[in-house]
């Protein structure tokens, strides 16, 4: 499709690794597309909502998103700019042993349970780590590989996952916030100023939002931040800079938020990121 560029960064028959794309064009619903295969989605620039049937799932670089074989799904682009995202294929063996049985779907081709699961930090740096070593070919394809796997299991286990009993409604409450938030990562945002925009009480979204997401508003904008930051060290030398662009007060605390996150600096994750064995 002429919307997105792919860059295939690794193939081994056991797993493939895609950097994906999309300039975001189709604002409303696209026309039922089909995955060939089950692929995890990694979304780490940009939002959009991933529709399946009646269900929605918003992709952000907080969540990773279950592509299934066979299952029709739409796309939608609520916010300009495009997105890219960071694609996993395992095959299927592996993915069966991999995948808790929680998430898996009946039948006798592996699928997963549900459109999407959120993520930690831990598995943020992954994604980031992989896509960088991988592009720079500062990585073998064996660590590649083991690399990924990582990232598969930690997405996956119940360290990083979580699912949530919410309504309808107070899911698509807080469907509402998390693409307002990723529409400007840079604005230092109010609760007030959020309610009014999506529409609810400031009390009611707090405690919304904390039962869908596990986490308050203010948590889950700072790694949307954040993950922005994994994604455009490479491109730095000052990191003062780099704090500046994503609107953090000052380069202190954006490296102790970064450090506490990722448990590096943000010169050390990019060091990482340019050495062999990261």
């Amino acid at each position: 499709m002429p919307d997105f560029e792919i860059n295939g960064l690794l193939d081994t028959g056991t797993v493939a690794v895609k950097d994906v794309h999309c300039s975001g064009v189709c604002r409303h619903r696209s026309a039922e597309e089909c995955a060939a295969a089950t692929h995890l989605v990694f979304p780490y620039r940009g939002v959009y909502m991933r529709h399946v049937g009646s269900d929605q799932s918003v992709a952000d670089a907080n969540h990773v998103l279950f592509f299934n074989a066979g299952e029709g799904y739409q796309v939608s682009h609520p916010v300009t700019g495009g997105d890219d995202s960071l694609v996993l294929a395992v095959s299927q063996p592996l993915l069966r042993e991999l995948a808790p049985v929680a998430l898996a779907a009946k039948g006798d081709e592996f699928g997963f349970r549900g459109q999407s699961l959120r993520i930690d930090p831990r598995a943020q740096a992954l994604v980031a780590l992989l896509r960088h070593s991988l592009s720079k070919g500062s990585i073998e394809p064996l660590e590649a590989e083991s690399l990924a796997l990582t990232l598969v299991c930690r997405s996956l286990g119940p360290r990083t996952t979580r699912s949530t009993g919410a309504t309808h409604a107070r899911q698509r409450l807080v469907d509402r916030a998390k693409v307002l938030l990723a529409s400007d990562l840079t604005r230092r945002w109010s609760l007030a100023e959020i309610a009014a925009e999506i529409g609810g009480s400031a009390v009611y979204l707090t405690q919304a939002f904390q039962q869908v997401e596990g986490v308050p508003l203010y948590r889950y904008h700072l790694r949307l931040r954040l993950a922005r930051a994994l994604d455009r060290v490479m491109d730095y030398e000052d990191m003062s800079t780099l704090a500046q662009d994503l609107g953090f007060s000052s380069h202190s605390h954006f490296a102790a938020a970064f450090k506490q996150a990722y448990g590096r600096s943000p010169t050390e994750f990019k060091h990482a990121a340019s050495t062999k064995s990261a």
